[in-house]
């Protein structure tokens, strides 16, 4: 059952699966006490998918509720991390030090001043952060969604991102894997229109790589064609 929302409150979700050597990063570069100075109180939820290596032991030890989701899938798990959520605004994040926490107040700070539903964080990355492969991937499949949708977008991939709550009942993706990143921004761009890019640094990820290049490319290349049908071609929102 879903939990029964908190006013002025930040729900941080952020999926993991054997993150030990990111995760104490992550979570200790929240800026609580600048949320609770603009008057938010914080919630971290890790949403675990049966770590071996102590992610989620290190991730409750730095104050974050423990929720678990042994189905696989990226989606799968901001869908159950977001079910959990108490918050009116939610803000996703890897576990791996890539994304920058510290930037989540002045994300938040973007949302509300424009009056907006979602600000996706703009990835500029640091420095060797990116792969060459990934950068090209990235840049293929937005372009393609920028083409298909008429969306300006820059970053379709991204994964730190801050949306009003309220907003999930109109827009959660079907998908279930790493899809659900490019499908949640189609459909509020497409849905909501109140949407805008904020730029954030990029690190190099902390611990393994997990991503599979090519197979999870391919299918979110494919994937979005398939949200492109499901839209009438590209010119309504769909459920």
């Amino acid at each position: 059952m879903e939990n029964k929302k908190t006013k002025n409150m930040v729900s941080i979700v952020i999926p993991t699966l054997n993150e030990a050597s990111g995760i104490k990063k992550t979570i200790g570069s929240i800026p609580i006490e600048t949320l609770r100075k603009m008057g938010f109180d914080t919630e971290i939820i890790v949403v675990d998918g049966g770590s071996t290596d102590g992610t989620d032991r290190i991730a409750k030890e730095l104050g974050a509720r423990i929720v678990y989701e042994f189905r696989r899938g990226y989606g799968r798990a901001y869908k159950t991390g977001f079910s959990e959520a108490r918050g009116d605004i939610i803000v996703t994040l890897d576990g791996d030090g890539s994304y920058p926490s510290e930037y989540i107040p002045q994300l938040i700070k973007f949302l509300i001043e424009n009056e907006l539903d979602m600000v996706i964080g703009q990835r500029i990355p640091k420095q060797g952060a990116m792969s060459k492969i990934n950068a090209l991937g990235n840049y293929i499949l937005t372009m393609l969604i920028k083409m298909l949708f008429r969306i300006d977008i820059k970053d379709s991939q991204s994964g730190m991102w801050v949306i009003m709550k309220d907003v999930l009942k109109d827009i959660m993706p079907r998908g279930n894997g790493m899809e659900f990143s490019e499908e949640i921004k189609i459909k509020a761009y497409f849905c909501r229109n109140r949407v805008k890019e904020f730029p954030i640094p990029y690190r190099k990820r902390l611990g393994e790589v997990k991503l599979r290049r090519f197979r999870d490319g391919i299918r979110n290349l494919l994937y979005i064609f398939v949200i492109f049908l499901h839209s009438h071609f590209g010119k309504r929102c769909y459920e």
